[in-house]
C-alpha cells in the first residue's frame, strides 16, 4: 500500500496553475500539447479511481486519444475533484490486494497502483515544464510516491529496453547517483533537463 495522495496534491496544484493561453504549449509527454496532455489527466484519473474501486469502466478504462476539444471550461475544478476521487479509491488496504482491471487488461491491483504512482508523478512533471511552473521533486513527502513509481517504471523498462508504445519511450540514462524524480525521468524516456518556452 503506498500513499499516493501528495503526489494528487501537487498534480491539483499543477493543473490549477496552467493558464488557458498554455493549452497549446508543447509538453515533454511524446509532443502532446498541455492541452492534450490535461484530457488525458482526465482520463486516466476515472480509470485508476475505478481500478481502486475494482470497477469496470466501459472497455475496461482503455484511454482515449487525447484531445484538448474535450476538456470545456470547468476542467480545473472537474480534474480537482477527480483527482481526489482517484486518492479516496486507493486509501484502503483492500484496494491493493487481489486484481483489478486497467487499460483494458487485467492485473494485480498493487502494480495498477504503482502505475497510478507514476501517472500522478510523471505527467506533473510534464505539465510542470510545459507551463514553466516548478515540479518539487525533492518534496519529502513525494519520495514514497516517486520510489513507487521508479521501481515500477523501472520493471517495465527492464523488460521493454526499446520503449512500450503508449507508455513511455526507450530509457533516457541518467546517472545513477542522479535525484531520484531524475531516474524516474530518465526511466519513462524524458531528458530531466528538459524545459519548455514558458520557462
Amino acid at each position: 500500500m503506498v500513499d499516493i495522495s501528495p503526489a494528487a496534491s501537487t498534480l491539483t496544484e499543477l493543473v490549477r496553475g496552467v493558464r488557458d493561453e498554455q493549452l497549446g504549449a508543447l509538453t515533454p509527454c511524446g509532443g502532446l500539447t498541455a492541452g492534450q496532455l490535461l484530457d488525458h489527466i482526465d482520463s486516466l484519473s476515472l480509470a485508476f479511481a475505478a481500478a481502486g474501486r475494482k470497477q469496470k469502466l466501459p472497455g475496461g478504462g482503455a484511454a482515449p486519444e487525447p484531445d484538448a476539444a474535450r476538456l470545456g471550461t470547468d476542467w480545473r475544478d472537474r480534474l480537482s475533484t477527480q483527482l481526489a476521487e482517484l486518492v479516496r479509491a486507493w486509501e484502503s488496504a483492500e484496494a491493493w490486494d487481489g486484481t483489478t482491471v486497467i487499460g483494458g487488461g487485467e492485473m494485480p491491483a498493487g502494480v495498477a497502483g504503482a502505475a497510478a504512482a507514476d501517472e500522478l508523478v510523471v505527467h506533473g512533471w510534464d505539465l510542470a515544464m510545459a507551463t514553466g511552473q516548478r515540479y518539487p521533486g525533492e518534496d519529502p513527502a513525494l519520495q514514497e510516491g516517486i520510489r513507487t513509481a521508479y521501481e515500477w517504471a523501472g520493471g517495465v523498462a527492464a523488460q521493454h529496453p526499446d520503449g512500450t508504445p503508449g507508455l513511455f519511450g526507450p530509457a533516457n540514462p541518467v546517472p545513477a547517483d542522479a535525484p531520484l524524480i531524475d531516474r524516474l525521468l530518465g526511466v519513462t524516456g524524458r531528458d530531466p533537463g528538459w524545459r519548455g518556452p514558458a520557462d
